[in-house]
């Protein structure tokens, strides 16, 4: 399924769940639908299957890899751009939305 956990924590985690962060905070501040946040981070999944196979000799066509490599960077993309999603709503409509926590927000 994975090569070893510390490259999966230093390549899934740091380096492409970098990227994922970077996608879903690129999306949000477009007022992109945040459903386009699963084809990159599957997009992203692929190339860090292969970036594991090429770098670690992991093994390339895992399904089982690729699905847990890429649910990973889903959920990282997804808590990006909600985030961002919330603080830009609350700093650019201030009289109709308030915070009432870091993914949430309240309608006044």
């Amino acid at each position: 399924m994975i090569t070893s956990i510390p490259v999966f924590i230093g390549l899934t985690l740091v380096l492409f769940g970098g990227c994922a962060f970077m996608t879903g905070q690129a999306l949000a501040v477009t007022w992109r639908p945040y459903r386009q946040v699963i084809p990159y981070t599957m997009m992203l999944g692929c190339a860090d299957r292969f970036l594991g196979f090429a770098l670690f000799e992991g093994e390339l066509l895992s399904l089982s890899g690729w699905l847990l490599d890429s649910a990973v960077l889903c959920v990282i993309g997804l808590l990006a751009w909600r985030l961002t999603q919330v603080r830009r709503m609350a700093d650019q409509y201030p009289w109709l939305y308030i915070r009432t926590g870091w993914l949430t927000l309240r309608r006044l």
